[in-house]
C-alpha cells in the first residue's frame, strides 16, 4: 500500500512524522509521503524539516517516506509561485488542496493548480470538463480520497476523469492512525466511486509509478 497524502503535527495531523510512518508501516503501508499544509507563512519552515526527517526515517526503516506539501487555501494567482518555491526547497510530492465541496476553497483553485508545476490535485470536488482535460494533458493526477467529507465527490471525479482519460490516484489524506485504510477498504471505496477492477489496478499502478521516479 502507498499513501502520498498525509499530515503530521507540522500542520493538522495528530502525530510526529516518525510515529506517523511507524503507524503506516504497521497498517501495511510501504511508501508514504508527508504532505503538510503550507502557504507563504510556513513553507520555508515546514519543508526543510520534512525533508530532513523523511531522510532519517527512510535510512533505518522498511518504509520509504517522501517529503511533500499540500498547498492549501492559497489565492489561485499565487499557487504557481509557491509550487515552484516548494520544489526548490526539496518537496518531492506537490499537492494542491482542491475545491472540495466541504470547505470554502477559493474559486479558481483547481484551474490555477492544474496550470502549475504540481503532481496531485487533491479532492477536487465538482471538477469541470476543462479542468479534467487539463489534468490529462499535463499529466497531473486527480485524487480519489478515502477521507470522509472530501470523498463525497469521488464518483463525479472518477466519471469525468474517465471521460477525458485523466490519471487517478488514491490517497487517504491521513491525519491520524485510523485514517490508514486496508487494501480491501480502499478497493471498496474505489468501486463505490464507479471504478472497475481494471481501473482500480491502474490507479494503484499510478501511485507506484510516481514513487519509482523518486526512489530509483
Amino acid at each position: 500500500m502507498i499513501d502520498l497524502h498525509t499530515h503530521s503535527i507540522f500542520s493538522d495531523g495528530e502525530l510526529i512524522p516518525a510515529e506517523l510512518a511507524q503507524r503506516a508501516f504497521a497498517a501495511g503501508y510501504r511508501v508514504l509521503a508527508i504532505t503538510d499544509h503550507v502557504d507563504h507563512s510556513n513553507i520555508d519552515f515546514i519543508i526543510p524539516r520534512i525533508v530532513k526527517v523523511c531522510s532519517k526515517i527512510t535510512e533505518d526503516r522498511k518504509i520509504k517516506v517522501l517529503p511533500g506539501v499540500e498547498i492549501t487555501h492559497v489565492a489561485p494567482s499565487q499557487i504557481a509561485d509557491i509550487a515552484g518555491e516548494a520544489r526548490k526547497l526539496g518537496a518531492k510530492i506537490i499537492i494542491v488542496h482542491g475545491q472540495t465541496i466541504v470547505e470554502p476553497v477559493p474559486a479558481g483553485t483547481n484551474l490555477a493548480a492544474l496550470k502549475s508545476s504540481i503532481d496531485i490535485l487533491a479532492h477536487p470536488g465538482i471538477l469541470t470538463e476543462e479542468e479534467a482535460r487539463l489534468a490529462a494533458d499535463r499529466g497531473i493526477y486527480l485524487e480519489i480520497t478515502t477521507r470522509r467529507g472530501h470523498s463525497f465527490s469521488n464518483g463525479h471525479v472518477a466519471q469525468i476523469a474517465k471521460k477525458f482519460k485523466a490519471n487517478l490516484i488514491l490517497n487517504n489524506d491521513a491525519h491520524s492512525p485510523a485514517d490508514f485504510v486496508s487494501v480491501d477498504r480502499a478497493n471498496s471505496i474505489a468501486r463505490g466511486a464507479g471504478l472497475t477492477n481494471d481501473e482500480i489496478s491502474a490507479m494503484f499502478e499510478n501511485s507506484r509509478r510516481m514513487v519509482q521516479k523518486f526512489l530509483l
